[in-house]
């Protein structure tokens, strides 16, 4: 009887030295993936909004040339499906880590606190001015055709969006004030909705 075939992913956690494993091969049932509690555990990074992008990377590549589905070209059907499994949710959690809005999601969602970024936009009278203004200078620049105007506006917007990023840091990392930060996470989803629509009227004006 040819060996079982196996592809095993550890992870370990610098603050407790534990080693939890995810294994693709047979189980109770066919084939099996073990979960991971995580994004940031299954590359074995501590959970936090500053995040070493280096480390990151390291874990990624090597997680990746241990699973991806080249390797197991040859074998069975369910090893195949299995590395694709796997390959789908490393490529996934390294996609969420490596943006700040999805990474401080993520981690306000592991401490128990549901952003929900599409139901709840209260946010505060200052804030909602200030978007209303910054949707009518896009307008207007967009209509006159302006991309001096759109540069600039893109420029105030990559500001605004560093301090938001910058507020995030101190909320979930400096004062664990997961709640508070939600507020934080919604006002950088704005930005970034603003950004896109910003790359579509540049789309618009070069067309």
């Amino acid at each position: 009887m040819r060996p079982q075939r196996r592809i095993v992913v550890r992870c370990t956690r610098r603050k407790d030295s534990t080693q939890r494993t995810g294994i693709i091969g047979r189980g109770a049932g066919p084939f099996v993936l073990a979960a991971m509690q995580n994004h940031f555990e299954l590359f074995g990074l501590e959970p936090g909004f500053a995040l070493d992008r280096v480390a990151l990377e390291r874990a990624y590549r090597e997680i990746q040339g241990r699973i991806h589905p080249d390797r197991f070209a040859h074998a069975g059907d369910a090893e195949r499906r299995a590395s694709m499994q796997w390959t789908t949710r490393v490529n996934e959690a390294y996609r969420v880590l490596q943006n700040p809005l999805e990474r401080a999601r993520h981690l306000l969602e592991l401490n128990g606190v549901d952003v929900a970024l599409e139901t709840n936009t209260a946010m505060p009278v200052e804030f909602l001015e200030r978007q209303m203004a910054l949707r009518e200078s896009l307008e207007a620049a967009s209509e006159e055709r302006n991309t001096a105007a759109l540069d600039a506006l893109r420029s105030e917007l990559g500001a605004a969006r560093e301090r938001v990023v910058a507020k995030l840091a101190t909320c979930i990392d400096g004062e664990k004030d997961f709640s508070g930060a939600a507020g934080w996470v919604r006002e950088l989803k704005f930005f970034e909705r603003l950004d896109a629509e910003i790359e579509s009227a540049y789309e618009s004006i070069e067309a």
